[in-house]
């Protein structure tokens, strides 16, 4: 049966593309959704650019045709602008002139002639009060990717006969069809590997035998770098080591690192503390320098208004990395430094010599970034289109490590299963060129108290 979506104005911005995403079936746009658009079309944002390209999408198609009677679609379906049900009675309690409202008087007149109708919007409240007046709504689905809890995870524990684990010692692999699971019925189970997979092996029959490793797209090969100490830094969980594997690893074999978990599981501190190591001490012929960027909702939208260079507006949103300097500069300085200002002019030292960088997200749209260690802390406030922008900018000799917790999005538009680390992660799983690992609050390494409340709050 054919239905009509009625797009919200927060689908479009999110994903400007979605008017093709119907297929067959008509879709209807509020004439008030363009009003909305066009307030976002000037602005230097990421949503400013989807309101731009909604806007030339729109204007091909009003090329094609009518957009008030309708144009035909790529599917099968239509598309048009809906100017009518301005009378269309709802709560007396409901502001008449609310934006949402009029999208919604829309709905219940398309309904009234019997058109199928379905509100496709972003936000809560508004497919609330839809359902609170009978209209069907959904969430928009294209770039959803799986609940957290079932996203790939990029570690897995699995069980190996006592003597495959010795094996694994001495010749220095292990074959993923010796690997096996137990189900919850203590069935046993073989486990199908994913490229640059982390495995925490452990005996069937010996529970102090037990190996790490790595899938390499044939075979789980022991860790390289887990006794590193990059930058005085030494792994504190075995989740840690896999961190640092994966940090490690060269630009050219891993130059995308994704890293999920929650706040104090150490991923903005320890992807500083690898960078600075091989900018530093290895002076590796990959890294110019560190590029760090924080995406901030707020901060993106307002950057260009704020007074003062780019470093001054974005410096106060960089609090954070700051804060892990200075711990990683105490760490591997060989004398403790004894006031807080010799603490500051050797962190002010890695800014002026051009080792530390720090940009909005916004800047680094149409750029080739070559030769840098590139860290996106917070990365959970991407959108799945900007996150695709940035990983697409990676240039030669070039490491981009993604980092953020998918349980904490301040984005309005997004959430754990529509963000751009989340959908970065699902996207890239199985990729020779992309190593991941997720966290839980158990590997939370800031102090006693920050684990007692991540399990508690």
């Amino acid at each position: 049966m054919k239905k009509t979506f009625v797009l919200d104005t927060n689908v479009i911005l999110q994903t400007p593309y979605s008017l093709y995403q119907f297929d067959e079936h008509d879709i209807v746009i509020a004439d008030i959704v363009l009003e909305e658009l066009d307030k976002f079309k000037s602005e230097s944002s990421d949503l400013g650019a989807h309101a731009r390209e909604a806007a030339r999408i729109m204007d091909d198609l009003r090329k094609k045709g009518n957009l008030i009677e309708g144009v035909q679609l790529p599917g099968g379906g239509s598309i048009r602008i809906e100017l009518n049900h301005t009378d269309i009675e709802l709560p007396d309690s409901w502001l008449k002139h609310k934006n949402d409202n009029r999208i919604l008087r829309v709905c219940k007149g398309l309904m009234d002639k019997g058109e199928n109708v379905i509100l496709i919007s972003k936000d809560v409240f508004l497919r609330i009060k839809a359902e609170v007046i009978g209209i069907k709504v959904q969430d928009f689905f294209a770039e959803q990717v799986p609940s957290y809890d079932e996203q790939y995870k990029g570690v897995a524990e699995v069980v190996a006969e006592d003597h495959d684990i010795t094996s694994f010692y001495k010749n220095g692999y292990i074959l993923p069809s010796q690997l096996f699971m137990y189900t919850p019925e203590f069935e046993k189970m073989g486990y199908e590997a994913t490229m640059n997979e982390f495995f925490i092996i452990k005996s069937n029959t010996n529970e102090k035998h037990s190996a790490l490793g790595r899938f390499d797209g044939e075979k789980i090969v022991p860790l390289t770098y887990d006794t590193d100490k990059p930058f005085g830094v030494s792994p504190r969980s075995v989740y840690q080591k896999f961190i640092q594997e994966s940090l490690m690893q060269d630009a050219d074999k891993a130059p995308l690192v994704i890293i999920k978990g929650p706040a104090g599981t150490a991923k903005t501190f320890y992807s500083m503390a690898v960078g600075l190591h091989k900018i530093l001490h290895e002076h590796s012929r990959f890294y110019r320098k560190i590029l760090v960027c924080r995406p901030n909702v707020k901060m993106d939208e307002d950057i260009g208004f704020l007074p003062g260079t780019e470093e001054e507006k974005i410096a106060p949103y960089m609090r954070p990395i700051i804060d892990n300097l200075e711990i990683l500069m105490t760490l591997d300085s060989k004398k403790k430094f004894t006031q807080d200002v010799d603490l500051s002019y050797k962190i002010k030292e890695l800014f002026e010599n051009g080792v530390l960088t720090t940009e909005a997200i916004a800047f680094i749209r149409g750029r080739s970034i070559v030769n840098q260690w590139v860290l996106i802390d917070e990365a959970q406030n991407l959108t799945p289109r900007q996150v695709k922008g940035i990983i697409t900018r990676a240039g030669i000799g070039t490491k981009i490590i993604l980092a953020g917790d998918p349980a904490q999005i301040d984005h309005p538009f997004l959430d754990s299963r529509t963000n751009g680390l989340s959908y970065a992660s699902e996207k890239m799983k199985g990729s020779g060129l992309c190593y991941q690992v997720s966290l839980s609050e158990k590997d939370c390494e800031r102090s006693l108290l920050a684990y007692e409340s991540s399990k508690r709050m």
